[in-house]
């Protein structure tokens, strides 16, 4: 008979081993997880993943890097022509004294123009084909997924650090403090904030940074109520109590003992907010108020096939997929981590 891991003493005793304990049963939350870090790895990795120089170079007894060391000794038109006809990524080349080449998974620059390519489809040269400039559609989408990721975590963490502030210190002193935040988080969930941001765009400029921040300072609201929401309970808490009573100052409430208390529900909005300001950088892309070209990003390669969908299908499909699978992946790991952080659950 197998014995119940209670019984082993192996059952989670902290809250956030319990977490984890809950969140690993949900298959679906767990491959949302692994989607996001293999996202998040080719993000990182994006310049060994898809480039015109090769990784590593071999010839005469001496090894170089000419991607990691921008060395060049054969110049930009020799690495073109020895990659021409070379599906491989291994690549021996007796031209050169028996030279050999590392080259990364995508042998093609994010920006390379190649018009004799243009609009071919995939192919043993360009997988998912190339876009109307003949540039490669796989290393556009590698180095956009840079773009993706970083306006979803910089935004998400501007919207925290306002929200947070602005909801500890509502929940935490009340009186005219919690009335005005209250109304200024009323006031902002009138105005449609896709159009709040265009607006703002349209004067700023669509630069990554104003991006960034301008999706930040229109998502902190659901996090501030949040919470405003987990400090009007706390307060309340004997602990709090004893706290004020020991003479502890506010900052210290707030920061110290408060605040790590209020942080489950935040977490869950943080992911969700992920998901969603990738998916408003996108949109913004698509309708041009986005990253500029030649900039590479999921909703400008997807803007490029409203002119060609009758014919260049993969300018269409392979950028919506990404898009798709990164909003998905992150909202079921928002959904697994909600779920999993129920105290209902702990039985």
């Amino acid at each position: 008979m197998e014995i119940p891991s209670e019984v082993k003493g192996e059952a989670p005793n902290t809250y956030w081993k319990m977490v984890g304990h809950h969140f690993r049963k949900k298959k679906l939350a767990v491959l949302g997880l692994w989607v996001t870090l293999v996202m998040i790895g080719v993000a990182v990795l994006a310049p060994l993943l898809a480039n015109d120089r090769p990784v590593f170079f071999y010839q005469g007894g001496k090894a170089s890097f000419p991607l990691l060391s921008g060395a060049d000794r054969l110049g930009p038109f020799i690495w073109k022509e020895l990659r021409k006809d070379n599906p491989f990524i291994l690549q021996h080349i007796r031209a050169h004294g028996g030279a050999i080449a590392l080259w990364p998974l995508v042998k093609y620059s994010p920006d390379e123009y190649n018009l004799l390519d243009y609009l071919t489809g995939p192919n043993a040269r360009h997988w998912l084909g190339t876009d109307d400039n003949g540039r490669d559609v796989l290393a556009r989408m590698i180095y956009g997924a840079r773009i993706s990721l970083s306006v979803g975590f910089v935004a998400v963490g501007i919207a925290l650090l306002v929200g947070i502030l602005l909801g500890a210190v509502a929940g935490y002193f009340g009186g005219w403090i919690d009335i005005a935040v209250s109304r200024l988080i009323e006031i902002m969930l009138t105005i449609p904030t896709f159009f709040l941001i265009i607006a703002i765009i349209a004067v700023k400029g669509a630069g990554i940074y104003n991006i960034m921040v301008v999706i930040g300072l229109t998502g902190w609201m659901g996090i501030a109520r949040f919470v405003r929401a987990e400090f009007l309970k706390l307060k309340q808490l004997d602990f709090i109590t004893a706290l004020r009573a020991l003479g502890a100052s506010h900052k210290r409430i707030i920061f110290l003992h408060m605040l790590p208390n209020a942080m489950a529900p935040v977490l869950v909005s943080a992911v969700f907010g992920i998901a969603g300001a990738i998916l408003t950088e996108s949109s913004l892309s698509f309708l041009g108020f986005g990253v500029q070209p030649p900039t590479p990003s999921w909703g400008d390669i997807l803007s490029q096939s409203r002119d060609y969908i009758d014919f260049a299908w993969w300018l269409t499909v392979f950028p919506g997929l990404a898009i798709f699978a990164s909003i998905t992946a992150y909202n079921l790991v928002g959904e697994g981590l909600r779920d999993a952080m129920d105290p209902k659950l702990f039985r």
